[in-house]
């Protein structure tokens, strides 16, 4: 077998691979050309085909290019209880979270705390006690790929759907932020470019301001409207932030156990 990485194009958002088999011996008989296109959504696609067969089919796997981040640096003082150990099931949100984002990426590391889970990295704030665009810097400064989806351990419904609805959005932008019902945005449940979040976060923390929205207010950011997520199975539950006990009743009292 050999494999051939299909970078993304940007201008075409195509891969074009071709494979000529020979076969006989002496005078070599050719084959027409194989072409494979391969339409790309900013992710980079693997192609794998054995050197000396002509495939019937041809198999593709999808490449992660963006790292998951959960955020679990809080204080949990309305809740009056670690918010990450939360139970949803028979999961903790935090491992709930995780286990959705591994559907999607093979990195899933989370910032602000240590947690004994061989399967998740750890990382800690590089600005402390600076709220949620600490937290976001934390996860920007760890992240070692283009991309990073960024989510808050208090939002436990997210589902696959909603981020791989999110996923192919990114081309062209710098962020992509989905609104919320109420119409605001949710900025801890949403992708963000490297590149120019960390160094206009890391300017504003200079600076002393501490909204996730005073950066995504200064990139090129996407805001998704509800509208075109509501039909994802689970949609009327993705932005149920859990702050106090009470919001923990009201979201979970009907969760099959």
């Amino acid at each position: 077998m050999f494999f051939i990485d299909a970078e993304n194009h940007q201008e075409e958002h195509r891969a074009t691979i071709s494979f000529v088999k020979e076969i006989g011996q002496g005078n070599a008989v050719r084959r027409p050309a194989l072409t494979l296109l391969i339409y790309l959504q900013g992710v980079k696609t693997r192609v794998n085909f054995p050197t000396w067969e002509f495939p019937s089919i041809v198999e593709t796997r999808t490449m992660d290019q963006f790292e998951a981040f959960i955020l679990a640096g809080g204080a949990s003082s309305r809740m009056g209880t670690d918010k990450a150990q939360l139970l949803i099931g028979n999961e903790s949100f935090l491992q709930h979270i995780a286990t959705v984002l591994f559907a999607v990426t093979d990195r899933v590391t989370v910032v602000g705390r240590d947690i004994n889970d061989n399967k998740l990295s750890c990382v800690k704030d590089v600005y402390s006690q600076w709220g949620a665009l600490g937290g976001l810097h934390g996860a920007l400064t760890a992240c070692k790929s283009e991309w990073a989806f960024i989510v808050a351990c208090d939002l436990p419904f997210i589902t696959q759907d909603l981020v791989q609805s999110l996923l192919p959005k990114r081309s062209g932008h710098d962020a992509v932020v989905p609104i919320q019902p109420d119409n605001r945005p949710q900025p801890l449940c949403a992708f963000y470019r490297k590149g120019p979040c960390l160094k206009r976060a890391t300017e504003l923390i200079q600076q002393d301001f501490r909204r996730p929205l005073d950066l995504l207010e200064s990139v090129d950011t996407l805001w998704i409207p509800f509208t075109d997520l509501n039909q994802l199975p689970g949609a009327e539950k993705f932005f149920v932030n859990i702050n106090t006990p009470e919001d923990y009743y009201e979201a979970t009292r009907n969760t099959a156990h």
